[in-house]
Order: C-alpha cells, then sequence, then structure tokens
C-alpha cells in the first residue's frame, strides 16, 4: 500500500513538474543558455572575437583591483584573484546579464574586515556560504524586484560611506605607517592615525601619490590601457630600481608583508563548522547577500542602460549566490557585480557572457604564470589605487541632487551616511528604511484629502448638495496614516442630515485601520440616525469592503457605481423620511 501510495506521490509530481516546467525555465534560465537557444550567432565569427578581446582587456583592469582589495579586506593577495577567476566565472556563466562582470568589490572591504576580526578567516567563509544561500533564495522567491525598492538616498547614503570608509582604510598603507593591529572602527582608526602621525614615511607617500596621479591621468591619454595597471607598473618598476641601488628601502611591497604567495588554485573544501557560532554568523551572512544583491543589481541596470538590453533581476540573483558559494569553497571572498569593470566591459565590445568567463580564464593564466612577481608591488601604490577607487565610489553628484530636494530625503542620506560610516552598513540601511518608510507614509498621509462638499466648492458635486444630504468626496489612499485624520472629521459632520454620501472616486486603495475607521463612522451615523452611501468605489477598496463583510453588514443597495444613482438613492430616502417625520407630527399633535 505504501509502495503503491509512493508511486503515486511520484507520478503526480511528475505531472506538477512537467506542467511548470516551461514556467520555471523561462524565470531561471541563465542569460549565456538563452543565448545559445535564441540568438547562437552573438557567439559566432566576430561577435566572438569582440567577446574574447573585451574580456582580455577586463582581466587587466581587475588584476590590481582583485590584489589591492584582497590586501585591504585583510587576506593575501592570491585570494582576490582566486575570487575573481572563480565567481567571475560562475556569475557569467549563470547570470540573468549579458555583460555583467563578477569578482570581489570596494563595497565588501569593511565588511570582511569587521567580520575576520570578530569570527576569523573560517568565519568569513562560512558567512560568505550562508551569504550564497541568501542570495538564491532571494532569487527563489523572486525578491529581485522587491530590492529594487530600496529608495535611492539610502543607497546613495550607504555608497558614499563606504567610500569614506574605504578611503580610511588606506591611509596606513599609503602614508607608509605600517602600524599593526589597527582598528577596523572609523573613528579609533583616525584617532590612530592622528596619535602616529610622525611615522609618515616620505618615499611611501611619494609612491602612493605618484601612483594616484598615473591612474588619474592615464585615462586621458588612453581610455583602452587602465591607468591602475600602468600606475602598478611604473611604480612597482621605479621602487623596485630605487631599492636595488639602497634607495627609499622603507618602503613595503607584497613581498615584505606576504612572504608566502602562491600561485596556485587551491583545492575546494567545505570549511569546519566546528566551534563555530552559527547564530552569529547570520547578520554578517545577511549583510554580505544584501549588499551583494543590490550592487548586482544596480551593475546591471547601468549595464542594460548602455546596452539597451534588459537582465533578469531573479536569475542574477541566483547566480550571485552560486558565485559566492564557489568563492568560498575555494577559500574566496565574497563577490558580486562590478560596475566600473562592466562599464569597461561593454565599451570595449562585450556583448555575451562570454566576456566574462575569457575574463577569469585569463586571470588565472595570469596567477598561475606570474604571481612570483607581485612580490614587487609596492603598498602604497594599491593604496593608491584603491584611493582612485573610493573617490570615484562617491556619488557628490547626487548627495547635491538630493539635498536640493526635500528635507526628508536629505536627512534620510545624511544619517544613512553617517550611520555606515561610525557604525556598519547593516545599521545603516535598517535605520535608513525605518525612517524612509515613516516619511514615505506620513508623505502619503498628507496628500489624503476630504473634502466637505458645499455650493461654493468649484466641482461637479455640488448639484447634489441639499440640507438633508451630506457629500464628503475622499481623494487619496486611506491607510492607517490617514485613518485619525478621516475620523475627525467625520466627527464634525452634519448630525441634522439624513443621508451621508462618501464619494471614494480618488480612492485608489484602503488598509484595516481605515476599514475600522469607516466601521466607526458607520456606527457614529446610525447612532444619529443618518443613512451611510458609498459611491464610485475602485476595485481594491470595494475588493476589501467585501472581503471584510462590509457589504453583507450594511447591505448591497448601499454601494452605487455612480454618483447619479447613489442621489437618486438618497433622494428617496430624504422623501421617505420627510413623509415619517410629518405622520410623527399629526400623530402627536392628535394625542395632545
Amino acid at each position: 500500500m505504501c509502495k503503491k501510495g509512493l508511486t503515486i506521490y511520484c507520478e503526480n509530481l511528475k505531472i506538477i513538474l512537467r506542467k511548470y516546467e516551461r514556467k520555471l525555465i523561462k524565470v531561471f534560465i541563465p542569460k549565456l543558455f538563452e543565448i545559445i537557444k535564441e540568438s547562437p550567432q552573438d557567439l559566432k565569427g566576430k561577435n566572438l572575437v569582440n567577446d574574447i578581446v573585451a574580456g582580455v582587456i577586463v582581466a587587466v583592469v581587475a588584476l590590481p583591483l582583485s590584489i589591492a582589495l584582497a590586501i585591504s579586506s585583510g587576506v593575501s593577495p592570491e585570494v582576490g584573484l582566486i575570487t575573481a577567476i572563480v565567481a567571475g566565472f560562475l556569475i557569467s556563466f549563470f547570470g540573468g546579464s549579458r555583460v555583467q562582470i563578477g569578482g570581489p568589490t570596494a563595497a565588501f572591504v569593511v565588511i570582511i574586515c569587521g567580520i575576520i576580526e570578530q569570527y576569523g578567516i573560517d568565519g568569513l567563509i562560512i558567512a560568505t556560504l550562508m551569504a550564497g544561500v541568501f542570495l538564491i533564495l532571494f532569487g527563489v522567491f523572486k525578491l529581485g524586484d522587491a530590492i529594487k525598492f530600496i529608495p535611492f538616498p539610502i543607497t546613495v547614503g550607504f555608497t558614499t560611506g563606504i567610500a569614506v570608509t574605504l578611503f580610511s582604510t588606506q591611509l596606513n598603507d599609503f602614508l607608509g605607517m605600517n602600524i599593526e593591529g589597527i582598528s577596523s572602527e572609523f573613528i579609533p582608526k583616525w584617532g590612530t592615525y592622528l596619535h602616529n602621525i610622525d611615522k609618515i614615511d616620505v618615499a611611501a607617500l611619494a609612491v602612493g601619490l605618484v601612483s594616484i596621479a598615473v591612474s588619474v591621468l592615464w585615462g586621458k591619454i588612453n581610455k583602452k590601457i587602465p591607468g591602475s595597471l600602468i600606475a602598478l607598473l611604473v611604480t612597482t618598476i621605479a621602487l623596485y630600481i630605487l631599492q636595488k641601488n639602497g634607495i627609499a628601502e622603507s618602503v613595503q611591497t607584497i613581498g615584505s608583508k606576504f612572504s608566502d604567495l602562491k600561485g596556485s588554485v587551491p583545492v575546494p573544501h567545505i570549511p569546519s563548522f566546528e566551534g563555530v557560532n552559527i547564530t552569529a554568523l547570520i547578520q554578517p551572512a545577511f549583510t554580505i547577500a544584501i549588499l551583494a544583491g543590490i550592487e548586482s543589481l544596480l551593475s546591471a541596470v547601468v549595464a542594460d542602460g548602455m546596452t539597451g538590453d534588459k537582465h533578469n533581476s531573479n536569475q542574477e540573483l541566483i547566480a550571485q549566490g552560486i558565485a559566492n558559494i564557489g568563492s568560498a569553497l575555494f577559500g574566496g571572498l565574497p563577490a558580486t557585480g562590478a560596475i566600473a569593470r562592466t562599464a569597461a566591459n561593454i565599451r570595449n565590445g562585450g556583448h555575451t557572457p562570454v566576456a566574462g568567463m575569457v575574463h577569469a580564464v585569463v586571470l588565472l593564466v595570469i596567477m598561475l604564470v606570474a604571481m612570483p612577481l607581485a612580490k614587487l608591488i609596492p603598498m602604497p601604490t594599491l593604496a593608491g589605487i584603491l584611493i582612485v577607487v573610493s573617490w570615484n565610489m562617491c556619488e557628490f553628484k547626487e548627495f547635491a541632487e538630493i539635498a536640493r530636494t526635500t528635507k526628508s530625503d536629505l536627512s534620510v542620506l545624511i544619517l544613512t551616511f553617517v550611520l555606515t560610516v561610525v557604525f556598519d552598513l547593516v545599521i545603516a540601511i535598517e535605520i535608513g528604511m525605518v525612517l524612509a518608510m515613516f516619511l514615505f507614509m506620513k508623505k502619503m498621509s498628507d496628500t489624503f484629502n476630504i473634502n466637505t462638499v458645499s455650493k461654493e466648492h468649484e466641482n461637479d458635486t455640488y448639484r447634489y448638495i441639499n440640507n438633508e444630504i451630506m457629500v464628503y468626496e475622499l481623494a487619496g489612499p486611506m491607510f492607517f496614516g490617514a485613518s485619525t485624520r478621516f475620523m475627525d472629521v467625520m466627527k464634525k459632520m452634519n448630525v441634522k442630515s439624513d443621508v451621508l454620501i462618501l464619494r471614494m472616486t480618488n480612492v485608489p486603495m484602503i488598509d484595516g485601520t481605515s476599514l475600522d475607521s469607516l466601521h466607526y463612522v458607520i456606527d457614529y451615523a446610525r447612532k444619529h440616525h443618518i443613512l451611510v452611501l458609498y459611491a464610485e468605489l475602485q476595485p481594491q477598496p470595494l475588493k476589501v469592503l467585501k472581503k471584510f463583510g462590509c457589504e453583507k453588514r450594511m447591505g448591497k443597495e448601499r454601494f452605487f457605481a455612480t454618483m447619479d444613482e447613489a442621489y437618486a438613492f438618497a433622494q428617496e430616502i430624504v422623501t421617505i423620511s420627510k413623509e415619517n417625520r410629518k405622520k410623527r407630527k399629526r400623530k402627536n399633535k392628535i394625542n395632545n
């Protein structure tokens, strides 16, 4: 019997899967597979050559950034390259965008430093694995569009906050202070810098300034080759020559800081969960997932604007999840879509995910062949490159634009920025979202209007007015933020009238709190023998009123599609009320 029941269950499951197979494939198909199926010509001939060229150029862009970001995150340089290789390949292969380039990004540096400081490397790897699972769940439950609802001032606030924090992490190497055990928190870190200001190494500072100057100025000479790579080559060669001649020997290089550089990809392994507090890692994992989701979708949106294509948000989140799991298994860092690298890919002819996959393969070759040479790269050079990155991350233009809009948006922006810098990204987004929601509800409640219609009002409703019939026009969403105002106005109604008509043409929605307020108005009107009618309800309010039994409670005859119908019914009620009053008067006279 059990076997038979199991067989029936499996057959039913097959039927259900077949029924929804096409729908699921359509929703969760990677962009690469979609191209292979629908436009295979994009992967051939000149298009393929363009993708390969773009992939090579993007790999050159990613090389110094991956190394610099790894060191700034508190891990060895090869970890950054492993992240760019593994995550970069998986994001392109499984992603929902044609041109997205993935890898380590500057936004994660501060978060990674905090996690390593508190939970160690194993804690970071487990948090990255968990973040990958969260991202896959975000995609499966189609939260790709929900992430887009994060207000623009919050995005600008935390992005600029991360940029300022990233800048502060680079000063130790940029100035050649070489301070050990420096705090990851913003205020104590600056306190340490000021306390050790006499330790500034002039030679290191000079190397860092040259790195910044070359990175910035090279873009005016050549757009194809990234300035960061030229800065890295120029300063590395110059310092090597100087140090060979006994000059600037105090300037640290990658080799002097990380003696054991590995030019090979490690075997993937699952980290030990023994002694790890998984519950404590939920918050940092969720932080990684949220930031990865936001940054990857922002990058995909920017790419859509440059290419005219449309990405699949949910598939992109699933790809980010797979990539972060893959990166963690190889001992890498959290990864996401990188806006600058994605833009470089597009500008250099990248048109399909093949470019991103080529970029990962090229980085792998560089790592296997040229990793020993990385020991010669000066630490101030990498710091200078990331200072340029942090400057480019600062959204000063957007800051100024928001400052000219509303005080509420500006307050959300400033609060998110300050909390990101002083505390962390999670607190900033949480409090920023709560404040933004409260301010939004305040704005929405302010848009709700209740007009007592009279002959003095210049609108089409005044013709329905007389002493026995009251008409109130409601406009705007009726939600809990507007319910108190609604009740206050309703308490001032003329209790001598016979009928109250609520005209709800401009009420797009109603929630439970406002529904309770409506019930109060009905009871209040009934107490004063006033009949309440509803006219011109939109679909959502009508559906809610029916669902909560208002139609049964009050009667279908009190709901009208047009104001004319409601007024005609009200006149009948008024006529009946007048006759009843006359009868009562005659009866009282007879009795007297």
